[in-house]
C-alpha cells in the first residue's frame, strides 16, 4: 500500500517539480506540407469529361462550357487574372472553314462521292478546263516519294491548285479526307483561294468540270489563365506556366449510339492537374517565383491557344513550362514515373528528379521519339522561342486504342496513379517555384509540326 502511495505522489507531483525545477521545451508539431486533393482531381476531370461538354470542341458550344468552369476553378481557388485582363478568359478570333458538296466530271465521267475534296476560302467555286485561268495541276503519283508533294500550302492555299492524286494513294486520301472533311481552323481569314483534291489515275487530265461550295465563319476563342503572384518582388518577371489543353474533338462519327469524344486522358486529366497545381500552389504560400496556371483552346486543330498566348508575354521571361498531356494511364514504365518529352534538350527533367529524392517517383525520357512529342504539344511554340518547355505525360501512344475515340472516358483512367502524377509534379517543381533552381534554355531549331 505504501509503494502504491509512493507511486500515486510522484504522478501528481512529478509536474509540479517539473514547473519549479526544470523548464522544458514543448516542441510544436511541423506544419504538413499539402497534398494535391484527390476530391479535386476526382471532381475537375469527371465534369470535363461529362457528356454535358459534348466533347469541348473547338468553337462549340462545349468548348464555351468547359472554358467557364474552368474560369470558375480559379476564382474559387484565389488566382487574379493576368495583368492587362479583366477576367480569367483570353480571347482571341480564329476562322473555322468547312467544305461543302463538291461535284466533279473528269474528261466526261462524273466521279463518284468521296472521289474529290475541296480546301477552299471561297464560298462556291466553278472551274472549267476552258477557263482562261485556269488552277495550277499538282500530279501525286504513285510511290512514296510523290507524298512530298503534299504540303501545307496546299492545305492553306495561296494559290488555286487542281491536285489529281493516283488511286494507289487512296489510304493517304482517305487522311486527308478526314482532316478537311472536320473542318480546318486558322488564325487567319482565308483568302480567295482554293485547293481540289481528285482521286484518279493520273494524269488524265484533259477535261474537268468542278463546282463546290465552302462556309467559313469566325469564331472567338479563349485560353483560360490565372496568375499567383510570386512573394520575391526581384524575380516579378521570372515566370513559371503550367499549362494544359482543354479542347477536344467535340462530337464524331458515332460508334454504338455514342459520337461524344469526351477526351477523358486526352486532354482533361492535364487540364485537371493544372487546376488540382493551382489549388496546391496556393494553399503552400510560398512561390518566389508568379506562377501562371493556363488552359489552352484550339490544340487539336493546330495549336492556335497556345500560340496566341506566347505573343503575349515576353519569352525571355518565362523560367520554364510544364505542360501537362495525357496523364490519366499508368506509363511504360509503372506506376509512379511519367516521361518528359524533349529530354535531352535542356536539363529540367534532372532539377524535376533532385526534387523527389526520396520518394519512389520517378521521371524518364521520352520513349517514344519517333513520334515527334515534343512537337506536338502546346509546349512547342515557347520551346521554340527557346523557353525549357516540356511536356509530362504518361500514356503509351503507340498502342493506346482510345486515342481520339469515343471511348476515351473517366472509366477508363486510374484516378490513383493520376493524382500521384500531379503531387510528383508539384514535389518536383520545389526548386524551380522557389528560386533556387533555373533550367537551362532550349536552343531554338527547326521543327516539325503536329
Amino acid at each position: 500500500m505504501k509503494l502504491l502511495l509512493f507511486l500515486g505522489y510522484l504522478l501528481v507531483a512529478a509536474p509540479v517539480a517539473a514547473q519549479t525545477k526544470i523548464k522544458t521545451k514543448v516542441k510544436t508539431p511541423a506544419a504538413k506540407a499539402p497534398e494535391v486533393s484527390t476530391a479535386t482531381v476526382a471532381r475537375v476531370v469527371r465534369t470535363l469529361a461529362a457528356d454535358d461538354m459534348q466533347g469541348r470542341g473547338t468553337g462549340q458550344p462545349g468548348g464555351l462550357l468547359a472554358a467557364q468552369f474552368l474560369a470558375s476553378e480559379f476564382t474559387r481557388i484565389g488566382l487574379q487574372p493576368l495583368p492587362g485582363l479583366s477576367s480569367f478568359e483570353q480571347t482571341f478570333t480564329a476562322y473555322q472553314t468547312q467544305p461543302g458538296p463538291i461535284s466533279v466530271v473528269l474528261n466526261g465521267r462524273a466521279l463518284a462521292p468521296g472521289k474529290a475534296l475541296v480546301q477552299s476560302g471561297q464560298p462556291t467555286l466553278t472551274w472549267t478546263s476552258e477557263d482562261a485561268q485556269r488552277p495550277t495541276v499538282v500530279v501525286i503519283g504513285p510511290g512514296e516519294d510523290e507524298l512530298r508533294k503534299f504540303n501545307k500550302e496546299l492545305l492553306a492555299p495561296q494559290t488555286n491548285t487542281l491536285v489529281l492524286v493516283d488511286t494507289s494513294q487512296a489510304k493517304v486520301f482517305e487522311k486527308v479526307a478526314n482532316y478537311l472533311g472536320h473542318g480546318t481552323t486558322s488564325m487567319e481569314k482565308p483568302g480567295p483561294y482554293s485547293t481540289v483534291f481528285i482521286l484518279a489515275t493520273a494524269p488524265a487530265t484533259s477535261t474537268y468540270r468542278i463546282s463546290a461550295s465552302t462556309t467559313s465563319r469566325s469564331v472567338e476563342l479563349r485560353n483560360v489563365v490565372g496568375l499567383l503572384p510570386g512573394r520575391d518582388a526581384q524575380r516579378s518577371k521570372e515566370y513559371v506556366v503550367f499549362s494544359a489543353h482543354y479542347d477536344h474533338l467535340g462530337a464524331i462519327a458515332p460508334v454504338a449510339g455514342d459520337s461524344i469524344a469526351n477526351g477523358a486522358d486526352d486532354d482533361a486529366s492535364g487540364t485537371t492537374a493544372v487546376v488540382a497545381l493551382a489549388e496546391y500552389f496556393k494553399r503552400k504560400n510560398d512561390n518566389a517565383r508568379p506562377l501562371i496556371f493556363v488552359a489552352f483552346a484550339a490544340e487539336e486543330v493546330g495549336g492556335f491557344g497556345s500560340q496566341y498566348f506566347s505573343q503575349q508575354l515576353d519569352p525571355k521571361q518565362v523560367v520554364a513550362m510544364f505542360n501537362i498531356e495525357m496523364i490519366g494511364k499508368v506509363a511504360k514504365f509503372g506506376p509512379n514515373t511519367a516521361f518528359i518529352t524533349g529530354y535531352n534538350k535542356s536539363d529540367f527533367g534532372p532539377l524535376l528528379q533532385v526534387n523527389l529524392a526520396g520518394s519512389k517517383f520517378r521521371f524518364e525520357p521520352d520513349p517514344y521519339p519517333e513520334q515527334n512529342l515534343f512537337y506536338r504539344s502546346d509546349n512547342a511554340t515557347l520551346a521554340r522561342l527557346g523557353v525549357p518547355a516540356h511536356s509530362i505525360s504518361t500514356d503509351q501512344i503507340p498502342t493506346d486504342k482510345l486515342y481520339h475515340s469515343v471511348d476515351d472516358e473517366v472509366e477508363s483512367l486510374n484516378l490513383t496513379n493520376m493524382t500521384a502524377v500531379i503531387q510528383a509534379i508539384g514535389q518536383s517543381a520545389a526548386g524551380i517555384v522557389a528560386g533556387r533552381q533555373t533550367p537551362t534554355r532550349i536552343a531554338p531549331e527547326p521543327a516539325a509540326g503536329k
